[in-house]
């Protein structure tokens, strides 16, 4: 993971926010290589699941023919939206406080091991990414019992690694940033919706939210949608947009953020087919990951247990990878799956439900000490009257919601490879590569000319200008030409094309693959061509 940092810095993909004045936790920038990288991903989000989807068709595996439309919503919305959804007062995690060094963590993120030195066991709780947990517990554990090197045979470090929320209590916890034991409060609950305001004056009653997601606008737009498309139920809403969250310990890079942006498809479908939809979105949405070049391997599908899902989900699958900085065996959340059941337009339409509804019961009102609605809806009729039938109804909603900064991660993590390949002089030397799927690669070709020199430059300049109408290249005419593939196999560039003498004889060019190695000779009046169909 060290590695993939130090490229991502070094190449361009990736920079913390402010870094000049010493960073913002929580808070990432995407560099020239970076930005390309997750536009790239996007794209290909919604031209495979929005524009491209061809409606008069039946995919494999969906109960039926549907429709899907975009959508783009604004940031900040009106506050009952959130009070409706449940997020005003669900929405939190637990946090701890560590009485001595004044910092906050969130109770489920921290990690430490068990430590023991005679008849004294503690537990050393610590920050560190999981590369360096083991050698942080034992330092920090040497400096607690005041152990010298020479007497390290004294202490004993348990195997397992353990999260906070995972014991009993916290009265032997030595806190990251602590040298005393028992300095951490009580988990509490902590709200992480962003709080801003409207208007000039900023009182209690002009409080609003950045939003924690973007499902909402989807929600509370289902009927202008209706009414505007002429769509027909079943069909999806997709939108890409930026969302807030107020992470008590934000973490692994960009894994866990502050701000960071999400793809997120609202299905709307019959209540009797909706088990039927949840179990097409889910497959189809793996089935597009590996597609792009996850690989199967490093991929899981996890269902949720009962005491896991949301108070408004009936089911939910995680698809989970592997990333490099959790511990063997552990994977980490790509996408969620989840079937949330009519809660969200109901919601919006009478009030917010009650999560804590009689089992087996559709969920009420939740009602304030006067009987009345706590959190009053819209009073819109947000139902679906089916043309065919007749059938009035409240659609039921599948929702794959995926990460596109998690989803940049766990490509950049795929893709970084190290192999070996011979260098100018022919000597085999240790390779760096970045293997992207051409569709998602920033750079999609690179051009050189093989010497500043006897008319190749002009050659490469005027194919770099042709290409340039059609996607992303890279004109480099500095150093050899071994070190100008190197640094395009960093890029994750697939393909380089060298201009060289018989260029200027034949009007061919070498087409280099960068995977393969592959070397071939293309005519420079088909490479636009060639390239398009390689890149697919």
């Amino acid at each position: 993971m060290d590695k993939i940092v130090s490229l991502c810095k070094r190449r361009g993909f990736l920079f913390q926010s402010s870094e000049i004045y010493g960073g913002v936790q929580g808070f990432w920038d995407y560099g020239p290589l970076g930005v390309e990288l997750k536009r790239n991903l996007k794209e290909a989000w919604w031209q495979d699941m929005i524009r491209g989807h061809n409606d008069l068709l039946t995919p494999p595996g969906a109960p039926a023919s549907f429709e899907m439309v975009g959508l783009d919503c604004t940031i900040i919305m009106h506050p009952q939206v959130w009070k409706c959804s449940g997020h005003y007062d669900l929405f939190h995690d637990h946090m701890v406080d560590c009485r001595e060094s004044k910092k906050r963590y969130r109770f489920d993120q921290v990690r430490g091991r068990w430590c023991e030195r005679g008849d004294q066991k503690i537990f050393v709780s610590t920050l560190a990414e999981v590369e360096q947990e083991f050698d942080e517990v034992r330092r920090r554990a040497m400096k607690f019992f005041k152990l010298r090197a020479k007497n390290a045979d004294e202490l004993t470090i348990a195997d397992e690694s353990l999260t906070l929320d995972k014991l009993d209590d916290t009265d032997s916890v030595l806190a990251p940033d602590a040298k005393t034991l028992g300095t951490l409060t009580e988990p509490r609950e902590f709200n992480l919706m962003f709080k801003t305001t409207l208007g000039a004056l900023g009182g209690e009653d002009d409080t609003t939210f950045l939003r924690p997601e973007t499902a909402q606008g989807i929600f509370v737009n289902f009927k202008n949608v209706l009414d505007s498309s002429r769509v027909k139920v079943p069909f999806g809403i997709g939108q890409i947009g930026k969302s807030f969250r107020n992470e008590i310990t934000p973490r692994n890079f960009t894994f866990r953020s502050r701000e960071f942006e999400q793809m997120e498809i609202e299905f709307f479908c019959p209540p009797d087919q909706s088990q039927a939809w949840y179990r097409y979105w889910r497959d189809r949405r793996m089935a597009w990951y590996t597609e792009l070049g996850l690989s199967s391997d490093s991929l899981i599908m996890r269902e949720h247990e009962p005491a896991e899902l949301a108070h408004y989900s009936v089911g939910t699958a995680d698809i989970e990878y592997a990333f490099p900085f959790l511990p063997p065996g552990e994977y980490g959340e790509l996408e969620g799956i989840a079937h949330r059941g009519d809660f969200d337009l109901r919601s919006h339409m009478e009030g917010k439900l009650n999560p804590n509804s009689p089992e087996g019961q559709p969920m009420q009102v939740e009602l304030n000490e006067h009987g009345k609605p706590k959190y009053r809806g819209s009073g819109k009729d947000l139902s679906y009257r089916d043309e065919a039938t007749n059938e009035k109804f409240i659609p039921h909603v599948v929702e794959p919601s995926a990460g596109a900064d998690r989803g940049v991660l766990a490509f950049l993590c795929e893709a970084y490879t190290e192999d070996e390949a011979p260098d100018d002089k022919g000597q085999m030397q240790t390779r760096t590569v970045m293997k992207l799927h051409p569709r998602l690669a920033p750079i999609k070709a690179a051009i050189f000319p093989l010497v500043k020199k006897d008319g190749m430059p002009e050659v490469a300049q005027e194919i770099y200008g042709e290409l340039k109408q059609h996607m992303n290249v890279f004109y480099d005419d500095k150093g050899a030409v071994g070190r100008r593939y190197r640094r395009q196999d960093e890029a994750g560039t697939p393909f380089c094309i060298t201009v060289d003498g018989e260029s200027l004889r034949d009007k061919t060019v070498t087409l280099r693959d960068r995977d393969s190695l592959e070397q071939t000779r293309v005519k420079i009046d088909e490479l636009s061509f060639a390239l398009i169909e390689r890149l697919g």
